[in-house]
This record gives structure tokens, C-alpha cells and sequence, in this order.
């Protein structure tokens, strides 16, 4: 896994920010189902991706995606807590005393 960091890390960088944009238009999801299925998807990519059950290249996209998916997600929460930052409407200042 080491190996592949050093050598995906533009991917990573770039899963990363486009997380960041994706997150920042979509915002934080309403339920609870969306991040239960994207938690199973990143559950069952690591298990493949450690247990090295895909062999030969196919394994090689599979431990990309391992890597990357969870980048992606880290930069969506990212991107949606800016969001949801910058969109508070700030309170009004004090006025006298």
C-alpha cells in the first residue's frame, strides 16, 4: 500500500479536490442510508484489497479505489462543512449600551 501511495498520490491529491467542489455544491446528506452504503463500499474495497483476493491489474484499480474512495469522502465532508461555514448569516452586531 505504501508503494501505491507514493505513486497514486496525485490521484489521492486530486480525489481530494474534487471531493472538496462536490461536497461544497451537494452539502451533508438528509439520512442516514447514503453514508451506511458508502461506509459498506469502503468496508468491502479495503477487505479486497487486503485480503488480495483480485490479482494482477484488476487488483492494482481495486487497492486504487481503496485508496482513493475514502480520499474522495474525506474531501466531500470537507467540502460540505465549508459549505455549510460560509452559508451562516453572520449575527447582527450589538448596538448601544
Amino acid at each position: 500500500m505504501i508503494l501505491l501511495l507514493t505513486f497514486l498520490w496525485p490521484g489521492l491529491a486530486g480525489a481530494v479536490a474534487l471531493g472538496l467542489g462536490a461536497g461544497r455544491l451537494s452539502g451533508l446528506p438528509r439520512g442516514a442510508v447514503a453514508p451506511a452504503i458508502l461506509t459498506v463500499a469502503v468496508a468491502v474495497l479495503w477487505g479486497a484489497a487486503l485480503s488480495g483476493v483480485v490479482p494482477g491489474r484488476a487488483g492494482l484499480w481495486v487497492e486504487s479505489a481503496a485508496l482513493m474512495l475514502p480520499a474522495y469522502l474525506a474531501g466531500c465532508l470537507a467540502g460540505a462543512l465549508v459549505g455549510r461555514i460560509s452559508r451562516r448569516k453572520p449575527e447582527p452586531a450589538a448596538v448601544g449600551g
